[in-house]
């Protein structure tokens, strides 16, 4: 079983034009291809390739991580409140598996 994604918000209740800071972890081998199994067939790419983040449907961050990435790939990203809404992140792997994860924003005032 996967566990879901790790997720903290600074501030799920922001004042408007505040900064919130969003960190993310996602569970996931990040198998790079340029290793072999014990009986010496090549083990297939599968990595993390897409990190998405919008809020109320509009875009806020869209990352491509490489090979480099190490397991369970940590994201930490900042925006700035504008509108309250839902903070939906997505990760994509190459096998088109994907994992995601929802927090509310209301912003105040």
């Amino acid at each position: 079983m996967i566990k879901p994604p790790r997720i903290w918000i600074s501030n799920a209740t922001p004042a408007k034009g505040e900064r919130v800071r969003v960190r993310a972890q996602v569970t996931h081998r990040m198998e790079t291809g340029l290793r072999n199994d014990d009986g010496g067939k090549a083990i297939l790419r599968n990595i993390v390739n897409r990190f998405e983040a919008s809020l109320g449907g509009q875009p806020l961050f869209e990352w491509n991580p490489q090979i480099s990435v190490a397991i369970d790939p940590y994201i930490e990203f900042v925006f700035v409140a504008d509108k309250s809404g839902t903070l939906n992140m997505v990760w994509t792997d190459d096998a088109g598996r994907k994992q995601t994860a929802a927090r509310d924003v209301t912003v105040a005032g």
